[in-house]
């Protein structure tokens, strides 16, 4: 067997092997979802993703009080209107319980502290209920008897 210029060499009889497209660029999402328009810092989010935080916002105050919505408030306010009014809205509500609980503290001495810390936290805790339904079904909610601290 002769190997001129044209019979095939071996390594053209080997099969081809499908070519895998290149992985996207450093920064840009993976296959799905497209990429952010140019002068855009990060991808909106998506609506269940919006959801399920500013449900978080109104109901991580259980666990860790105020730090709950100023994280939310702090990290996704300039990606979602709808985080940073619920964020906000939540930090106004849970600094105005804090104050609440300071001055009922301070009443301890006198026995009405008692009831006004009782009376504050079952009213923390069925308006943050509400505010989590109504961030549930992408309404907005505004707190009652809140100082707007963060406007």
């Amino acid at each position: 067997m002769t190997t001129g210029p044209d019979s095939p060499s071996p390594d053209d009889q080997r099969p081809q092997q499908p070519q895998q497209p290149p992985p996207p660029p450093y920064g840009q999402p993976p296959g799905g979802y497209p990429a952010p328009p140019p002068g855009y810092g990060q991808p909106p989010m998506r609506p269940e993703d919006e959801k399920m935080w500013a449900i978080g916002a109104h109901l991580g105050p259980f666990l860790i009080g105020f730090i709950a919505p100023l994280i939310v408030w702090l990290v996704f306010k300039d990606r979602s209107a709808f985080l940073d009014r619920h964020g906000k809205e939540s930090l106004n509500f849970q600094l105005t319980v804090l104050i609440a609980y300071v001055v009922s503290a301070l009443l301890f001495c006198v026995v009405i502290g008692i009831f006004t810390f009782i009376a504050t936290w079952i009213a923390a805790l069925v308006f943050q209920i509400i505010a989590a339904v109504k961030a549930g079904s992408f309404e907005d909610y505004r707190y009652p008897l809140t100082i707007r601290f963060i406007t």
